[in-house]
């Protein structure tokens, strides 16, 4: 475990809200957990509350009836949550202990310390808010809402942005989605991505093809949370047209699961029965941590990862234990999940708590993502060297990947804000250029994990485990890159690189053998192929896209010594790998 570092200044450095000063998002609601012991076997019921093994819990049922407290069950009926893990559908953690105390307003502290006391009740915790992972960048660009109005009906067609979305192209700029939507199920067909957070503007024109809406909870109304939603799922899963923007994956299943009115273990959770395995659920949120006691900041210093609580440790665990995938925001607190801090057990908390940001402990499972900088440039603008920490990512030895964190292009509009990049009266054509965080990183993974995912299924191939995937997110991709003060030990992981993965997942995709003849294609044709170096190899051409002059002058000498000795990878007609030995 090592100190907290303090964040530098210069590029990449910016903090969270417009123009760096910080932002809230309304309406994130606290929650007071319970956690029941084991022996209890409490049964929670609107009538009272029962024991299933004869305890007596009469003391309990009268604090609830005399406070008007409702004890919920957090994760649904217990009878049934004990028949699902008797019959093997998830080995993870006992859900049926965990429950939600309704009722408490603002005495939930005051009342959090009595429940705990009871008999029957191993613990009781308040959490605080889970807000959006997104950092909004400023200033914000665009007009009022009263300018440049934009009415679909008889208004232009929106342009088509998919030149702005870097994070398409080919690695290290982004994850190779061109390439993947080329291969069979490389565009994520056969695959549902469910999104946990908390609104979404559900009748974007760019989210129509695959969008299945909401499968639980109720959106919050804020239009800030709208627009988070409603870039994440753009990123994801925008349709492919002519215009707007593209998702990584345009035809995986996209859904949506509101923690609005019941939690965000509940919503992880809800979703999860809902998926199988190979499916993903990407969780949006992160929430003040013990940096700073807890305490909501417009910053967003000190938040973390939901993983933390025990609750929502659960319910990830739960759902990693039935082959889904999930993937979480690290958060954007400019934390380091390594530090000493985590390690101390709040009192709060059931005894049997471990820190999940140790790897040495029992992990949640999930896969947790850092914010990269964008290569310097991205939108006319400089964050730091590209794949470099940026300052508000939390980082340490538990996160696996990164994903752009700045400049990401998507659905939706700015924070609070019509679309910078376009805005008007219509909701529904809004688009941004800014979609920042832990929260756009995150996306950006999942992404590549269901083009991933399509491809095997394409292949007949059953789906990366939750193990496998974070494996796979951390043995390839583009590494991460130092910055001033903000070194790559201060691990945010690799970009993902969905055409290295793939040389690993299917090895049989992948071909090799020697190059008989080579063709050095410095004019290509046409004109918008791009530079070329075309190896015979296996009785085929194939084609090294923009080959560096290095390589380019090995084959050279290698073929005009007489006894070339270049040895080939490819799939399908493009080269993958390339050695020259002679």
């Amino acid at each position: 475990m090592t100190d907290q570092v303090q964040p530098a200044q210069g590029p990449g450095t910016t903090g969270p809200g417009p123009d760096g000063a910080g932002f809230t998002y309304r309406g994130a609601e606290r929650e007071l957990i319970v956690v029941a012991r084991p022996e209890a076997r409490l049964r929670a019921r609107a009538e009272g509350v029962h024991s299933a093994a004869g305890a007596d819990v009469s003391a309990l049922d009268m604090f609830l009836s005399d406070e008007q407290l409702v004890l919920e069950p957090l994760f649904g009926s217990e009878e049934r949550l004990r028949q699902s893990a008797a019959a093997g559908t998830g080995s993870g953690p006992d859900l049926a202990l965990f429950y939600r105390l309704r009722g408490a307003g603002g005495r939930a502290q005051e009342l959090r310390a009595r429940i705990a006391a009871l008999p029957g009740i191993d613990a009781a915790y308040v959490k605080p808010g889970a807000v959006p992972a997104a950092p909004e960048p400023g200033p914000w660009t665009g007009g009022s809402s009263e300018d440049g109005r934009r009415l679909k009906e008889g208004a232009p067609v929106t342009p088509d942005f998919t030149s702005r979305q870097g994070y398409l192209r080919p690695a290290p700029e982004g994850v190779d989605a061109y390439w993947a939507w080329q291969r069979p199920g490389g565009s994520g067909r056969g695959v549902t991505v469910i999104d946990v957070e908390g609104a979404w503007q559900l009748g974007h024109e760019d989210l129509a093809s695959k969008l299945a809406g909401v499968v639980v909870g109720t959106p919050h109304t804020d239009l800030a949370w709208r627009n988070h939603g409603t870039a994440a799922i753009g990123v994801i899963g925008g349709d492919r047209d002519e215009h707007g923007i593209t998702g990584i994956v345009p035809d995986a299943v996209t859904a949506a699961a509101s923690v609005r009115g019941i939690g965000t273990a509940a919503a992880i959770h809800a979703a999860a029965e809902r998926l199988g395995p190979g499916d993903i659920i990407l969780v949006e949120l992160h929430a003040p941590g013990p940096r700073f006691d807890f305490e909501e900041r417009d910053s967003q210093a000190g938040y973390i990862a939901l993983e933390w609580w025990p609750d929502d440790f659960a319910a990830v665990q739960d759902a990693t234990s039935r082959g889904i995938l999930v993937v979480a925001a690290a958060g954007n607190g400019a934390e380091s999940l390594d530090d000493a801090l985590y390690e101390r057990r709040p009192p709060e908390f059931p005894e049997w708590w471990r820190n999940p940001f140790n790897p040495s402990n029992p992990s949640s499972g999930a896969i947790l993502v850092g914010a990269g900088a964008p290569p310097p440039g991205t939108h006319g603008r400089d964050h730091g060297p590209d794949r470099s920490r940026l300052a508000f990512s939390n980082h340490g030895a538990r996160v696996d990947a990164q994903g752009w964190g700045r400049e990401v292009t998507t659905t939706g509009g700015f924070w609070d804000r019509p679309g910078d990049l376009q805005g008007g009266a219509e909701e529904i054509a809004w688009y941004t250029d800014t979609f920042s965080g832990t929260s756009s990183a995150s996306p950006v993974v999942v992404g590549a994990l269901a083009a991933l995912q399509g491809m095997l299924k394409a292949a007949g191939r059953p789906p990366m485990s939750p193990e496998r995937a974070r494996e796979l997110l951390r043995s390839t991709g583009s590494p991460q890159q130092d910055a001033p003060d903000r070194p790559a030990s201060q691990r945010i992981g690799s970009r993902p690189d969905i055409r290295a993965a793939v040389t690993r997942l299917l090895p049989e995709a992948v071909g090799s053998g020697r190059a008989e003849r080579y063709w050095d294609e410095l004019l290509p044709y046409p004109r918008e192929l791009p530079p070329r170096l075309r190896l015979y190899v296996s009785g085929a051409w194939r084609n090294l896209d923009h080959p560096s002059p290095e390589i380019r002058q090995a084959v050279h000498s290698a073929f005009a010594g007489g006894r070339p000795d270049v040895r080939v990878w490819f799939s399908d007609d493009e080269i993958v790998g390339l050695v020259v030995t002679g």
